[in-house]
């Protein structure tokens, strides 16, 4: 376990951001923002790159419970084809600070690319789903949101194995595409495939 910076400075209340799904090639974005409540530490919180997924879904029920407030937003795959990947993730944040209770005073963004949300300060912090507990605590949310929002996909599309790969690049995932083509939730401006496999891919 890491010790993870409570706050990065002393406007309260501070947001943490942080998306899930901006690699993969199906699916949507989904982004988090939680203010964490300095009276109810996490303890066990980490970036969710780090924890399996027994452990994300404990610390999703923790944090859920004892934030002050935490917001989800979601940017589907048309969006993303529509936006590109980079203005959908910060969309997909600016949705989930909508639906904070409170208004934070700060934001703090996982990441180094931003746009200014209702002009509230915020900073940017490469790899701070490591470093500052509300942005781990988001990336909990958004990862553990969209592996949710994928796992009800892969019901009705089982032969791209989202169940296990959750839409990201695996062998699998793209052998999959290769054999039975792109599904509806795939990102069409993605390379699906390597390039000297893309040929008859949209025939």
């Amino acid at each position: 376990m890491i010790d993870l910076i409570l706050t990065h400075q002393n406007l309260f209340p501070e947001a943490g951001c942080d998306e899930a799904g901006r690699g993969c090639l199906a699916g949507p974005v989904v982004a988090a923002a939680v203010i964490l409540d300095p009276q109810k530490p996490i303890a066990a919180l980490n970036d969710s790159k780090q924890l399996s997924a027994k452990k994300r879904e404990q610390l999703r029920e923790e944090i859920q419970e004892k934030a002050l407030c935490f917001g989800i937003g979601i940017v589907d795959h048309t969006e993303i084809d529509q936006i590109n990947i980079l203005n959908a993730s910060i969309l997909a944040m600016h949705r989930a600070l909508e639906q904070l209770q409170t208004q934070p005073a700060f934001i703090l963004v996982d990441g180094n690319r931003f746009k200014p949300y209702m002009q509230i300060p915020h900073e940017c912090m490469v790899k701070g789903d490591a470093r500052f507990a509300s942005i781990a605590a988001a990336s909990i949310l958004a990862k553990t949101e969209r592996d949710r929002i994928m796992a009800e996909l892969h019901q009705g599309h089982p032969h791209y194995c989202w169940e296990q790969n959750q839409g990201y690049p695996t062998p699998a995932h793209r052998k999959a595409i290769a054999q039975f083509g792109p599904s509806p939730y795939h990102r069409m401006t993605f390379q699906l495939l390597p390039l000297d496999h893309q040929l008859g891919l949209f025939d």
